[in-house]
């Protein structure tokens, strides 16, 4: 039996799936995208995620596609991947890295992947991606955002138990509340290795797909235009039109996200603000994150403090070889601990959020108390902590 019928067609996700052979439900459509690149002459298409969407590969052969698609219209095309990034990150860097630029037509979004091997809680996984989408409907309500949920091994393993992703259950939460449309690669690469039409050691390879792979997600990304595009645009359907926001799904969703720069601390003892941090404990890199500042402590009882508006706070550090413990308050409350050396840590300065607080009063001034420890993981070389911003769930 095909897995549960497609997962019950796709969650049973309300919208439309155009065969069982089809991975993606359309639901409200990329008309207003169609109609921008048309009436306008321009686009701006934004491709936010990993490592996935940062390599080259699939995203490159949609960028050819929309041209051959549109040969009028200029794009400008935004790389907005960053490598181990999910949800989280990408809710409070969205207003930095995509934003900034002006407003978006036409969005894919990917977090599949980095929010499960990444530990993120069903809690934060829906809070990260509905504030990617809120925020970015807040700034432009015209613009059509494609979620996909890239595959992993975890997640065939999974599907071929009968069961949902989690991660794909929550981000799918996301897509049916605000009608858009939705990919779902972790089940068609499931399904297709089962069908042997290739399989996932000499083939697809891995989690970053071979060449294979990334031409498997074009195809698919295609075809969904294929539908959505498909015959030309008249009357009341050649129109552009704000898109309906639902109430959230989560009041505290991280929709006014943004990133604080770390020279806003106060009461400043032992931490030192680096103009441009260089590595010098080994380990390797993720681009951007290098030879950019950073609010740099090395030793126990190193501490800041920080002000803040805003129902939530956290640290955007890099977790490399040496990272310790920190100790936090806010407000005055109980002290509580976070270890900031990863799983990856041994071997990678890897960016990292860790969410402080998430529920506090939107409105109110807080106040962040932190301090290194003399305590760390058996397997750090130190008592580092790296911050290269602030997270803010800003007060507007």
């Amino acid at each position: 039996m095909k897995i549960f019928a497609s997962m019950c067609a796709f969650l049973f996700t309300g919208g439309f799936v155009v065969s069982d052979t089809d991975y993606f439900v359309l639901r409200r459509g990329l008309g207003n995208s169609k109609q921008v690149f048309e009436s306008t002459g321009m686009g701006r298409v934004v491709f936010l995620g990993g490592s996935i969407t940062f390599m080259s590969g699939w995203r490159d052969m949609v960028c050819a596609e929309l041209e051959r698609r549109f040969p009028e219209t200029k794009f400008d095309f935004i790389n907005a991947g960053i490598p181990s990034t999910g949800s989280t990150q990408g809710a409070y860097r969205l207003a930095r890295d995509v934003l900034k630029n002006g407003p978006v037509d036409l969005m894919f979004e990917e977090a599949a992947v980095n929010d499960f091997y990444n530990g993120r809680s069903d809690k934060e996984q829906i809070r990260g991606m509905e504030g990617i989408v809120r925020h970015a409907q807040n700034i432009n309500p015209n613009i059509d955002i494609i979620l996909m949920h890239f595959v992993d091994p975890e997640k065939v393993k999974e599907y071929n138990n009968g069961e949902v992703p989690a991660v794909i259950k929550n981000h799918e939460r996301v897509a049916v509340h605000y009608n858009l449309p939705s990919i779902n690669f972790a089940l068609e690469v499931t399904e297709r290795i089962n069908r042997e039409e290739f399989s996932w050691e000499n083939d697809f390879k891995d989690l970053h797909p071979s060449p294979f792979g990334h031409q498997l997600y074009f195809r698919t990304i295609s075809r969904l235009f294929e539908f959505a595009w498909v015959g030309k645009s008249t009357g009341e359907n050649s129109r552009i039109k704000a898109y309906y926001q639902p109430d959230k799904l989560d009041e505290f969703c991280y929709d006014t996200g943004v990133l604080l720069s770390p020279d806003n601390v106060e009461k400043v003892n032992g931490f030192i603000m680096d103009p441009k941090w260089e590595n010098t404990v080994g380990g390797a890199t993720r681009p951007g994150f290098v030879n950019v500042p950073m609010l740099v402590g090395k030793n126990p009882g190193d501490s800041f403090e920080l002000s803040f508006v805003g129902s939530a706070v956290g640290l955007f550090v890099i977790a490399g070889p040496d990272s310790g413990r920190v100790e936090y308050r806010v407000d005055n409350g109980k002290w509580q601990k976070q270890d900031l050396y990863t799983k990856w840590s041994r071997g990678l300065h890897i960016p990292w959020v860790y969410m402080l607080e998430a529920e506090l009063e939107k409105e109110k001034k807080h106040r962040l108390e932190v301090r290194l420890l003399d305590q760390k993981n058996r397997q750090s070389q130190g008592y580092s902590c790296r911050i290269v911003n602030f997270v803010i769930n800003a007060y507007e």
